[in-house]
């Protein structure tokens, strides 16, 4: 425990370090002075001890962990902040907001990217002591089944309702309007999430795959306007794989 704390203490001296190297570097390129500012250096610094710190594993357990990296984003998200209205002298809003969403995007596909390889590590540790792996990494394989019903419902469903529509000349596409958005896609995706819930628990691609898959159909039968359509099987998957999941707890406790 005491050495961890030191490689912890280790980690953020040196982001702080190279943190303040970088403001002496880069300062010159995005301020008016030719040296770097006080104020500048302070906040490289911060914003180097605290990527320093995410270094080594915040914790444990998932919900520490989830909890712990949310802190820690926050307060890499105020540091960039601090230093691009003081350093760089940004105000305008809308450009403060793509650099924030630049900064968890890279946040998000860094964590992905470290919990993709502790995954990893406790699969092989778990075939090497003769045990059954555990899920798949996002539950990919355990939702890969449901992938053609989706397809269906989402990629040939719209079109073969279109052409019927168009068939019967029709004044309003009562089946590709009407019928398809608001009774159909939330009806399915609902049921085949519960299903999936149920059986597997919580599959957060399997939502995600319907918004996807449905959104090709969005420009080509219709135009933007119905981009809402991909929230009709969206949602209602996952409200229906978030109920499966806890139908699913509440019958593993009874059992226990």
């Amino acid at each position: 425990m005491k050495g961890a704390k030191w490689s912890w203490l280790a980690c953020v001296l040196a982001g702080g370090a190279l943190g303040l190297v970088s403001s002496a570097v880069l300062a010159p390129y995005i301020m008016d002075d030719r040296g770097p500012a006080a104020v500048t250096c302070l906040l490289c610094t911060a914003l180097g001890a605290t990527l320093g710190a995410a270094a080594l594993p915040f914790a444990d357990n998932g919900p520490a962990l989830l909890r712990c990296s949310l802190i820690h984003l926050g307060a890499t998200a105020l540091e960039v902040s601090l230093l691009l209205w003081v350093s760089v002298g940004l105000r305008d809003g809308r450009a403060w907001a793509l650099w924030m969403g630049i900064l968890v995007l890279v946040y998000a596909l860094i964590w992905l990217g470290r919990w993709v390889g502790w995954y990893a590590e406790v699969r092989q540790l778990r075939a090497l002591l003769g045990l059954s792996p555990g899920p798949s990494p996002l539950k990919w394989r355990e939702t890969l089944p449901y992938l053609p019903l989706v397809l269906l419902w989402c990629d040939v469903l719209p079109p073969v309702l279109g052409w019927i529509d168009h068939a019967v000349v029709a004044d309003v596409p009562v089946l590709s309007g009407l019928v398809l958005p608001y009774f159909i896609l939330p009806v399915v995706s609902f049921c085949a999430g519960m299903s999936l819930g149920k059986r597997q628990g919580l599959c957060l691609l399997y939502p995600v795959t319907c918004f996807l898959c449905y959104l090709p159909m969005v420009f080509w039968i219709y135009n933007y306007t119905a981009l809402f359509h991909c929230a009709m099987t969206a949602l209602p998957a996952l409200g229906g794989n978030v109920l499966g999941w806890l139908c699913r707890r509440r019958a593993a406790g009874q059992r226990s």
